[in-house]
């Protein structure tokens, strides 16, 4: 699978959308800066939990979103692997295969 392509194709699909319903994506972007701001959890903490729920729901526009923020937040290679181990074990089959697609974005967004 093509990452970057998949998530241009989501911006450029979400954008569409958003011309119709500002005042919705206003609302998530006011909840989504809230969310993300650096507190007890870092914002890569915080990411890291997105991801898990991206794979959880099998949400792939979702895994590119939250894994192409993960690379801009400096993720090692190592602490995603990590966290996707975590997401394995809590989401049994479904999850490893979603955290193999996850694991192909993040190398490609890496490159």
């Amino acid at each position: 699978m093509n990452w970057h392509a998949l998530l241009d194709e989501a911006i450029e699909t979400t954008g569409k959308y958003q011309s119709v319903a500002p005042d919705v994506f206003a609302g998530f972007g006011l909840m989504g800066k809230a969310a993300k701001k650096n507190g007890a959890l870092s914002e890569k903490s915080k990411e890291l939990i997105a991801l898990g729920i991206a794979i959880s729901t099998r949400c792939e526009i979702c895994i590119a979103y939250h894994v192409n923020s993960l690379v801009r937040l400096e993720t090692t290679r190592d602490e995603f692997c990590e966290a996707l181990e975590m997401i394995s074990y809590m989401g049994g089959g479904p999850s490893i295969s979603y955290s193999a697609k996850a694991l192909e974005a993040f190398d490609q967004f890496s490159a």
